[in-house]
Parts: structure tokens; C-alpha cells; sequence
């Protein structure tokens, strides 16, 4: 497809959203016709998104697929997961086929400004990272100089590694893999001295060596790759119920409000807390709705901190330090307005 083709389809899909919106279309009107969510996921990425083989989802966005079937159900089980591979997505949200995806995939300008959809929030701050045997003791990137580093060809990936070591007039022996999961065995069969793709790949590559305690992903990332929750244009009100699920659950890990004492919180006297879980004012209005969905979000799923430790922090398989996710108050950038 030519670009200039491709432009004119992103320009009428746009429009069809538009049309759609303007006859009083709505996305939370469809769900709750339906009678439940349905959230297009990636499966088999550890901590992210998998299927078990009794048919069970686990992961850090399923759980906000679970947090959003919440907030307008009450009920964390009135969803269907769609599993999409990087080609299907787009169209499967374009078409109506999905409500919206949370899954693996990066914010760009591109994504956000030529397809008709929208990014609601970032959920994780995802980077370019290496992984490398933790008997190397690595101090710092520039350790890396000289050394074979594992990389997928012909992606951002390989030419992000090439140009970070050239900036710094450092060499680096790229040794190249048609797939991510190849050069992940060559790293694991000792061919590399590192293996670099974004933290999330990375951290779920280590659970899967036969050692994970002797690897390690190294603190600096050389690229950002914010991940977030998709949904269609055209719709504001779906728009910030996403949005807004994610704002309160951050908020909600500020505030100190967890699965385990929602209830209890009910009864603060804090008045951020009683805006928050709806006691005090009907927050819920502006997005269509009940007054207390963040309270039924934190009971069922519980809050950020919350889910990030039971998916991908060290609680986990992965062991995930929050880095960048950590709250702003502890030294990372996750950070959301407040429900007021």
C-alpha cells in the first residue's frame, strides 16, 4: 500500500469514527447492551498477557481489562479476551471487533496520529534494555563495548544498539536473528555476552532460562517505549473511562487504598480518599458511571502498585524493579491527576 493510499484510508477511517460519534454512537453503550468487555490482548508474553491451558488469563493488562470490566460491571469477569498478533490489532479496533487493546505496544506518533485510534494512558514505561549474565558484573552500558549483543534484524532494536555505541565512538559486534526467540536461544547458549530488546521482552526471557537467577537486565535503557491502553477515535467518553481507570489506580496506590482495605477506607475521614472511592460526590457522572467505580475497581483488581508487584514486580516470575513505574513520590515518573 502506497503512502499516499495508505493516508486516504486513516483519513476515511477517522471520519467513519467521527460519523459514528456524532450519531450518537457509544462504545459504553454497545458494552453494556453486550453485557461485557471485550479487550483485544497479546498472549504469551509473561506478565503481560498469557492463556493457561485451562483457559485462564493472568497478566499486568489483563488486570486492566479486569479493573475496566469492574468499573462498569462490578464484576471483573464480564470480559471476553480477543488474542491479536502485531498485524490484526489495528484493524480488529478499527472494526468494532475488540473495545479496546491492552497490549504490548508502544506509543509512537505515528500509531497515535494515522490509524484512527488513540493511546489512553501509560500504563508502563517500557525501554530498549539489555540482558547479560550476572557473573559479569556489568557496571554501566559502556562495559558492553567490543562484546557480541544478540538482536532481532531489521528492527528499531538493531539500529538503536548500533547508533547508542557509535554516539559514544565505542564498538559492538552485533550478531543478528530473523526472530526475537532465535537470538534469545543463541544468547542463552553462550553466542552473545548480552541480549537486548525492550525490558518487558527481556524480563519475560529471563524467567524462562533454565538459570534466571544468573541473569540480569541492566538498570540504563537506551529508548523509550511507553506502553498504554488503545482505543478507537471519535468516542471522548470511552476515552477517559480508559483513561480514568488508570488515573485511579495510581491514585489509589498514592492514597494508600488496596483490595484489602477498600471497605475499611470507606470510612476515612480523608476527603481525597471519599472523592476517590465515590462516599463524598458523585464523580462517576461525567463518564457515564456509578458513583463509586474507582471502590469497585481497587476491590476487585486492587490498585497500580498492586497489580504491578502480583505480575511483574518481585512477586513475580519476572522480578521487575517498578523503575520509571515506581510513583513519582518514590522516585519514578507514574504519576496521575486527581479524582476530584
Amino acid at each position: 500500500m502506497t503512502s499516499r493510499v495508505f493516508r486516504l484510508f486513516a483519513l476515511a477511517t477517522i471520519a467513519v469514527f467521527a460519523l459514528a460519534a456524532a450519531a450518537g454512537a457509544s462504545t459504553l453503550e454497545q458494552v453494556q447492551k453486550r453485557g461485557y468487555l471485550v479487550c483485544g490482548a497479546s498472549n504469551g508474553l509473561v506478565g503481560f498477557g498469557q492463556q493457561d491451558e485451562g483457559g485462564e488469563w493472568s497478566g499486568f493488562d489483563v488486570d486492566f481489562c479486569r479493573a475496566l470490566a469492574a468499573a462498569i460491571f462490578d464484576d471483573p469477569k464480564k470480559l471476553r479476551f480477543t488474542t491479536l498478533s502485531g498485524k490484526e490489532r489495528v484493524k480488529a479496533l478499527q472494526s468494532g471487533e475488540v473495545d479496546l487493546l491492552s497490549r504490548s505496544s508502544a506509543w509512537t506518533f505515528s500509531r497515535d496520529t494515522g490509524q484512527g485510534l488513540l493511546y489512553a494512558a501509560i500504563t508502563f514505561f517500557d525501554g530498549q534494555g539489555f540482558l547479560t549474565g550476572r557473573k559479569r558484573a556489568f557496571s554501566s552500558l559502556d562495559d558492553l563495548a567490543g562484546l557480541a549483543v544478540c538482536v532481532q534484524q531489521g528492527t528499531p532494536f538493531e539500529l538503536d544498539l548500533v547508533d547508542f555505541f557509535h554516539a559514544r565512538d565505542k564498538p559492538v559486534e552485533p550478531r543478528l536473528f530473523p526472530s526475537f526467540d532465535e537470538a534469545a536461544k543463541a544468547y542463552d547458549s553462550g553466542k552473545c555476552d548480552a541480549l537486548t530488546a525492550d525490558l518487558s521482552a527481556l524480563a519475560a526471557q529471563r524467567a524462562k532460562l533454565d538459570a534466571p537467577g544468573e541473569h540480569v537486565v541492566l538498570p540504563e535503557l537506551i529508548d523509550k517505549e511507553p506502553l498504554g491502553p488503545i482505543v478507537r477515535q471519535g468516542d471522548d467518553q470511552w476515552f477517559n473511562i480508559v483513561r480514568w481507570t488508570h488515573f485511579a489506580m495510581v491514585d489509589a496506590e498514592e492514597l494508600g487504598v488496596t483490595s484489602a482495605n477498600a471497605d475499611e477506607q470507606l470510612k476515612s475521614n480523608n476527603p481525597h480518599v471519599r472523592r476517590l472511592l465515590g462516599v463524598d460526590g458523585g464523580r462517576g457522572e461525567g463518564l457515564g458511571l456509578e458513583a463509586d467505580w474507582v471502590y469497585r475497581i481497587v476491590k476487585h483488581v486492587g490498585n497500580y502498585g498492586e497489580t504491578f508487584e502480583r505480575n511483574l514486580g518481585h512477586g513475580s516470575p519476572l522480578d521487575l524493579d517498578r523503575r520509571s513505574n515506581a510513583l513519582r513520590s518514590k522516585g519514578g515518573i507514574m504519576y496521575a491527576p486527581p479524582v476530584r
